[in-house]
């Protein structure tokens, strides 16, 4: 358990990084991008003693992983401009809600689990539900701009749903039976750094010292949030309908409180309504 606890921290206090980046001027892309070298870093130090690293280019995982790291690169941006446009608490749903894409996966695919019931269906229902009525604002003008913000977030759900089941099959198939999870860990970032070149060429913006520096402090939960996690689904089975439900419970109330106590975030009584619906989404999704 210590191990999803750990994953939820981390994961807050991306969102947390996110928040913080207008204040001090960050360039949230630049500091997106060069994280990615703080995780291969973290990584390396982090391989156990006496082991090394080194690229199968004749492996299927070494692939699957590269790609998994564009991934993170997408998902990572589209969570950035969330949390700037629509607040923490509504990103943080979004992205967390996204759990009922793997934990279909998991029941239909995987199959770790037990069969789902009418409840846990239910469940899956009532989360679609709780990601509109979180995304949505009281009286607001149906503009371009409006829409967008509504889109950010749910982008983010689809994302962070295609993501983290692919995320949840490469431990399943290859890591938690003879792989190493901080190889996987750092082949895949080092897939987002490659990823995260190309962005910084597509953009064309001169890279600021500060942005670098930024990164720092974004790349150390990044890498983290995923270890963990990945140690927590090796730990109960690679069980991601059990394990997912309650990772996700964790990070959208402690993100929350930090947007509420710390950021004086305000949520209107939609949010309120999609937020306490969410949990209920989720209590019902992992029902045994």
């Amino acid at each position: 358990m210590i191990f999803l606890i750990l994953s939820i921290l981390f994961s807050v206090l991306l969102l947390v990084n996110f928040r913080l980046h207008p204040k001090y001027g960050i360039d949230t892309t630049q500091a997106i991008v060069f994280n990615y070298w703080v995780c291969v870093a973290l990584g390396w130090l982090l391989l156990p003693t006496g082991s090394t690293f080194s690229i199968d280019w004749s492996a299927d995982m070494t692939y699957y992983s590269l790609l998994l790291g564009l991934g993170f690169i997408v998902v990572f941006m589209l969570s950035g401009a969330s949390t700037l446009k629509s607040g923490i608490a509504v990103t943080s749903l979004a992205n967390n809600m996204s759990l009922v894409i793997p934990v279909l996966f998991n029941l239909w695919v995987f199959k770790t689990s037990q069969n789902f019931g009418a409840v846990n269906y239910i469940g899956l229902v009532l989360a679609f539900v709780a990601v509109y009525l979180s995304t949505t604002k009281e009286n607001a003008d149906n503009t371009p701009q409006e829409r967008k913000n509504w889109l950010l977030p749910l982008l983010v759900f689809l994302m962070y749903g295609i993501t983290n089941t692919s995320f949840n099959y490469l431990n399943f198939k290859y890591v938690s039976t003879n792989g190493s999870t901080i190889a996987f860990m750092v082949t895949a970032c080092l897939g987002a750094v490659v990823s995260g070149l190309f962005l910084l060429l597509y953009h064309r913006k001169r890279i600021e010292f500060k942005n670098i520096i930024a990164a720092i402090p974004l790349g150390i939960p990044n890498f983290l949030s995923f270890y963990f996690l990945l140690k927590a689904l090796d730990e109960f089975k690679n069980n991601g309908a059990y394990v997912l439900p309650i990772y996700n419970i964790g990070v959208i109330l402690a993100s929350t409180a930090v947007a509420l106590f710390f950021f004086k975030e305000r949520l209107s009584k939609l949010n309120w309504t999609g937020l306490a619906l969410a949990v209920v989404a989720i209590i019902f999704i992992s029902w045994r």
